[in-house]
């Protein structure tokens, strides 16, 4: 895989257009780590590439590591919202938004777990932590996510010069995406962060 005119190219790498950004980044310095809460990779691409939405990003690695981008990366993407970073407001304006499939944070109902759309999860994809004292539930990322981010993350770095990779819940209180359940450290290390 590699990236040309701002494009990730090769296998597993499939385009969405989207159409409602065009703005091009004059500095291109982070990676914002996202989850979708969605039901599914391409859902989630499509939902981000309608007009009708205040949201977008550069990339949906779906949880069979597949890509789908839906911005060149010299585009600003609608990901990050109210946020700051190392002095900085306003993320949007510096940094590439990539978008893990996840459906998030899971609520238990007996021995089973759901998403908020009510979609069921075997207990295999559910990472459990303490928060509070009690028991909290998440979506598990696929170890073919985790493998592509940061295949993906070493690819940015060394293209863009990127200085930092984070969290969406790094840059604004108000999110916790990608959550607990995201092996950040393991991912920051391996892409060379």
């Amino acid at each position: 895989m590699k990236i040309e005119a701002h494009r990730l190219t090769g296998k597993g790498v499939e385009y969405l257009h989207c159409t409602k950004c065009s703005r091009l980044l004059e500095t291109i310095d982070t990676i914002v780590l996202h989850n979708t809460d969605g039901a599914n990779a391409m859902s989630s691409a499509h939902y981000l590439v309608r007009n009708d939405t205040s949201v977008s990003a550069h990339l949906v690695i779906a949880r069979s590591g597949q890509i789908i981008q839906l911005l060149p990366f010299n585009v600003r993407a609608w990901h990050a919202g109210v946020s700051q970073h190392e002095g900085r407001q306003g993320l949007n304006d510096f940094s590439i938004g990539i978008e893990l499939d996840n459906a998030g944070q899971l609520h238990r109902r007996g021995n089973s777990f759901f998403s908020w759309f009510n979609k069921e999860y075997p207990p295999g994809e559910v990472y459990t932590t303490v928060e509070n004292g009690h028991a909290v539930y998440y979506h598990r990322y696929t170890r073919a996510q985790i493998d592509r981010v940061t295949e993906i993350c070493t690819l940015l770095r060394l293209r863009y010069l990127i200085r930092w990779l984070v969290r969406h819940s790094d840059i604004t209180k108000r999110k916790i995406d990608p959550g607990p359940a995201f092996p950040f450290e393991e991912v920051k290390i391996n892409s060379g962060f």
